[in-house]
């Protein structure tokens, strides 16, 4: 992996459905500033600074310009920014510290779904000629898949709904998520289908946040031991929907799954989470989202940043090892593996 980079510090905002009361520019000066406290820094310890978001997602033009006025115009930064999840932009930082000019990076992310109808802003991120005119959304793609799975035996409805019952038992005690309900098999699986196979809990809660992850090389804190990220076709129809090769071969380069514990995986959508367990090869023994994971909050830009968070604070709550995982794109087209390790 080259130069040792550890996570010095990890913040996020709570997960609302509608958050009325601060902008982009408030919402990234609240979570940098508590970042970098818990990581005992100040911002002039900073030597580069990387941002996830989109300006479709946020409804507004220039979001990720205005944002930097929340990182404060003095001193000038060293700063980029990548239109994808707050995971991303966490990669492309970790790139830079093995440079070896910089030994501390702030990463941040923002997304506020409440502005916007990120349904229609993903569908718009289809093929041009042959989805995007057809106004498929990201459930009906999603729900297309789970009847793949379904279809060949893969999973049930009832593996759906039990995904979604231990997230919103784990999500119970996460302070930070939106939903606090637990939910039972047999109530969810009773409820109507909005895209068939797939019901409303079956999407992820869609929320307002922001979330802030401090690196450094050197000191304490849980070690990024591997870090890696694949992209399958664009087109759905051109893989088959009941895998997902481009996250096995994440976890592959990242380092394999061997040992790890803890697992925080970004699952859009329930059916989701069998296909990731066996792309990444979780087994029985791991715990799987102990945060409740995105069925506590699917913040656009953030989610996938927030789950290498939760993993780091899995670590350093006495786990030995972690995965985190972040997606883009129809149907897990993009996914990204960070494994984490005890320093």
């Amino acid at each position: 992996m080259g130069r040792p980079v550890h996570i010095a510090g990890f913040a996020q905002l709570p997960n609302v459905r509608r958050d009325a009361d601060h902008d982009e520019v408030e919402s990234v000066r609240m979570v940098t500033a508590a970042a970098l406290e818990n990581a005992g820094l100040s911002r002039e310890d900073v030597g580069f600074t990387c941002s996830g978001s989109n300006d479709y997602v946020m409804g507004r033009p220039f979001s990720f310009a205005m944002a930097i006025d929340g990182l404060g115009a003095w001193p000038p930064i060293r700063e980029s920014h990548v239109e994808m999840d707050g995971a991303w932009a966490l990669y492309e930082a970790w790139v830079a510290l093995q440079h070896e000019d910089i030994d501390v990076a702030l990463v941040y992310a923002y997304g506020r779904s409440s502005l916007c109808n990120v349904d229609e802003v993903h569908t718009l991120e289809l093929d041009p000629y042959s989805l995007a005119p057809l106004g498929v959304d990201p459930m009906s793609l999603a729900a297309l898949q789970a009847r793949t799975l379904i279809d060949s035996g893969v999973a049930t409805e009832r593996d759906f709904a039990k995904a979604v019952s231990n997230a919103s038992a784990a999500a119970a005690s996460n302070p930070n998520a939106c939903t606090g309900e637990s939910l039972d098999v047999e109530e969810l699986l009773s409820r109507p289908y909005v895209r068939n196979p797939l019901r409303a809990h079956d999407a992820a809660t869609r929320t307002d946040g922001a979330a802030a992850i401090v690196l450094r090389t050197g000191g304490g804190g849980p070690r990024i031991s591997g870090l890696a990220h694949c992209i399958d076709s664009h087109q759905p129809g051109g893989r088959d929907l009941t895998v997902s090769r481009s996250a096995r071969l994440a976890a592959e380069w990242a380092g394999g799954s061997v040992g790890v514990e803890v697992a925080e995986l970004h699952v859009p959508f329930s059916s989701q989470q069998v296909i990731l367990q066996q792309a990444l090869s979780l087994g029985d023994g791991v715990s799987l989202n102990p945060s409740g994971g995105s069925f506590a909050s699917d913040t656009p830009m953030v989610a996938g940043l927030v789950r290498i968070g939760e993993a780091a604070a899995a670590v350093e709550g006495g786990a030995s090892r972690a995965l985190a995982h972040a997606t883009a794109g129809p149907c897990l087209q993009h996914n990204l593996v960070c494994l984490l390790e005890a320093s």
